[in-house]
C-alpha cells in the first residue's frame, strides 16, 4: 500500500484544496491530510478564519481523504510528523512556497530516505486560492457599494 500525505491550512475550502487532494490521492492508496495547526496558520500566514477543529472535520468529508491529522504547533518540528504517518509521498499543491529540493534534503539529513516528494498541478479556474476568493468577495461588496 502506498501512502500519500499532503499538508495545507484548508481555511476556507475550495475546488483548488479538492483538485490538489484528488491529485494527491491519485499517486497511491492512502491519503492522509495534515490541517495546519491554528497556533502556526497564525505564524506563517494569517489568523485562521476557521478552527483547526472545524478544517479538520471539513476535510475528512471530502472523498480522496482516508485520515486527517492535525499538525504540530510552531515550536515542534514539522519533521516530527512522519512517524505517526509514515508517507511514501509527500504531495505539493502548485502553489505551496515550499521547495522540492530543500524538503527532500531535509527528509534525507534526518534519515526519511525513502520519501518521494511531488508537486501536484493546479486547477486552471481563477477561484483556485482562498485569498482570491476573499478578494473576488471584497470586489464584489466594493462594487455593490459604490
Amino acid at each position: 500500500m502506498k501512502r500519500i500525505m499532503a499538508v495545507g491550512v484548508f481555511d476556507l475550502l475550495h475546488a483548488g484544496h479538492l483538485h490538489y487532494l484528488e491529485q494527491a490521492k491519485a499517486l497511491g492508496d492512502h491519503l492522509t491530510v495534515v490541517v495546519a495547526h491554528d497556533d502556526t496558520v497564525r505564524k506563517r500566514k494569517h489568523e485562521p478564519v476557521t478552527n483547526q477543529d472545524l478544517r479538520q472535520r471539513m476535510v475528512s468529508g471530502l472523498k480522496p481523504v482516508d485520515d486527517v491529522v492535525v499538525g504540530n504547533p510552531p515550536n515542534v518540528p514539522i519533521f516530527d510528523i512522519l512517524p505517526q504517518i509514515q508517507p511514501d509521498i509527500i504531495a505539493l499543491g502548485y502553489d505551496q512556497e515550499h521547495a522540492e529540493d530543500n524538503i527532500r534534503r531535509a527528509l534525507n539529513e534526518r534519515g526519511f530516505t525513502g520519501i518521494e516528494v511531488i508537486r501536484v498541478e493546479g486547477l486552471s479556474d481563477d477561484l483556485d486560492g482562498t485569498r482570491k476568493i476573499i478578494a473576488r468577495i471584497l470586489e464584489r461588496a466594493e462594487n455593490k457599494g459604490a
